[in-house]
């Protein structure tokens, strides 16, 4: 059902709500908008499409619009977990209520206010989200609003189904709104691991997890009673994350991924059975990679990632993976289905972490994971853009990759060679927006091929990335860049600068990057 611009009908008394002191504050999302105020700082539940409010925020979009009917000037800062369900995002963005936005978004509305200038949007690595918080990086938190599927008798909150930085949120703020959603199953119980460890410098202390199944928390979240000014309950299923059938380059760049994964197990650097965990991003490639995992010599694989999508039920479901580790769901529609069908199996191989865990530099290292993420382009070099078009225009964020790439044992960016019907080259003389630096960079993979970067030079990398990454169209351009810079400029790093950015200049004037 698709049910996002419908409120709830108020209850007098929930099956999901076993805690007296909350059930006497359930009230319709209309009243609880109230308590949110011109120019607060409101942090809302969400990671990808999962566990974001649904009745909640089309209320405070409405009373924005009508605010600003009466000619009242009302906008807020919002802060979440990763990107969120997309109508959230439309919804107030279209009435232009967000002031400033952070820490991740994937919109066209939003997206379009923030390159005019319109909204203010910090794009920050996931895994510092809540050490910024707790330092008062963004002001006060004003209000939460945090969807969860159940309260519990003593008044601990069962997560939905996405954690993010829901723990923090109700820690810091000085209002929480809950939305208690009884569409998310009840045997969710229990598939949740909260840490309540964490801390600032200098009280922190080592996290105890050495593999992706330990559990180092609890099930449930914590909250101030006190705290809680509304309670509204829904029956909403959340948005289905939009996912087309992986395509032939999305096949061919994951067939260069297991191969690679071969070559590492016949040098020793993988273990033959299990390789180490696995992280990887959203999208066609990485669940084309999941489906080609499917099918290979591999089993009893782990993945320690942010989201899980689809393909990962699917190994999942036929033993190829044996337990997973994440902050979200993110599934179709099918997979929503899938999961909600047989979730009591699925409880038994899955376990959702808040994001500050599941982003954890210090576990991604521990636990040697192979991070795969998807770029815009790469430069000849191995710097990699994974964020910004032609270097100035905002496309999605950062978002967790950066804390997978730094920190993984193996860190691979794929991406398609060409974009745009091939007007655009995803292998480039110099990137123009910086995400990922050579040093954070092993390993590129386009439909073309891979080029392993670990151990060789900046001059024989851009042979490399060159020769088995750039298309056939580029590639005379490319190495006759090279070849020039190397002679006329020099150095370790050969560069003609003014001219290390003529292929995004000749997009811009000409419509593309062909010389």
């Amino acid at each position: 059902m698709n049910g996002h611009h419908l409120l709830s009908d108020v209850t007098s008394e929930s099956n999901r709500i076993h805690h007296s002191a909350f059930r006497n504050k359930i009230v319709s999302a209309e009243e609880a908008v109230r308590y949110i105020h011109p120019g607060d700082t409101v942090a809302i539940s969400g990671f990808g499409s999962a566990g974001t409010p649904k009745a909640v925020t089309p209320a405070l979009a409405e009373r924005i619009r009508h605010a600003r009917a009466g000619g009242t000037d009302f906008t807020i800062n919002l802060l979440t977990g990763a990107s969120v369900a997309a109508e959230t995002e439309r919804m107030l963005a279209e009435v232009d209520g967000i002031s400033l936005r952070m820490p991740y978004q994937s919109e066209a509305t939003a997206r379009r206010s923030i390159n005019s200038g319109g909204m203010d949007y910090l794009d920050i690595h996931l895994s510092h989200v809540a050490q910024q918080v707790w330092e008062g990086y963004y002001g006060h938190i004003d209000v939460a609003v945090i969807e969860v599927s159940g309260i519990t008798e003593s008044g601990e909150l069962i997560p939905s189904t996405s954690i993010g930085n829901n723990k923090t949120w109700l820690d810091v703020a000085e209002k929480v709104v809950l939305e208690v959603n009884s569409w998310v199953p009840d045997a969710m119980n229990g598939i949740h691991d909260v840490y309540y460890g964490t801390a600032l410098p200098p009280n922190r202390k080592p996290i105890m997890l050495t593999g992706v199944e330990d559990r180092i928390g609890q099930p449930t979240l914590r909250v101030d009673p006190a705290k809680v000014v509304a309670v509204v309950e829904t029956n909403l299923r959340d948005s289905a994350m939009p996912l087309t059938p992986p395509d032939a380059v999305s096949k061919t760049i994951a067939g260069h991924v297991l191969e690679f994964f071969e070559f590492e197990v016949s040098k020793g650097r993988l273990p033959a059975d299990s390789l180490l965990p696995l992280q990887s991003g959203v999208g066609n490639v990485a669940n084309a990679v999941l489906q080609g995992l499917d099918a290979g010599p591999h089993k009893g694989l782990t993945c320690y990632s942010e989201v899980i999508q689809d393909g990962m039920l699917h190994l999942i479901k036929h033993g190829t993976v044996k337990y997973a580790s994440a902050t979200s769901l993110a599934l179709t529609a099918e997979g929503v289905d899938e999961l909600v069908a047989n979730i009591d199996f699925y409880r038994e191989h899955i376990v959702l972490r808040p994001q500050e865990i599941s982003n954890h530099p210090e576990i991604v290292r521990r636990l040697g994971i192979i991070a795969m993420n998807g770029m815009l382009e790469a430069d000849i070099y191995g710097n990699v853009n994974s964020t910004h078009v032609m270097g100035t225009k905002m496309m999605n964020g950062i978002g967790g990759s950066g804390d997978f790439a730094r920190n993984g044992y193996l860190s691979m960016f794929l991406s398609p060679s060409t974009a745009k019907g091939g007007s655009i080259s995803a292998i480039v003389p110099m990137v123009p927006h910086v995400d990922h630096t050579e040093h954070d960079t092993q390993v590129i993979v386009t439909e073309q091929g891979l080029a392993d970067l670990r151990g060789l030079s900046p001059r024989r990398r851009s042979r490399v990335v060159i020769d088995n990454c750039a298309h056939p169209d580029y590639r005379d351009a490319l190495h006759e860049y090279v070849a020039r810079a190397e002679a006329e400029a020099g150095g370790h790093t050969p560069h003609l600068l003014g001219e290390a950015l003529s292929f995004h200049q000749r997009f811009v004037e000409t419509g593309s990057m062909l010389p």
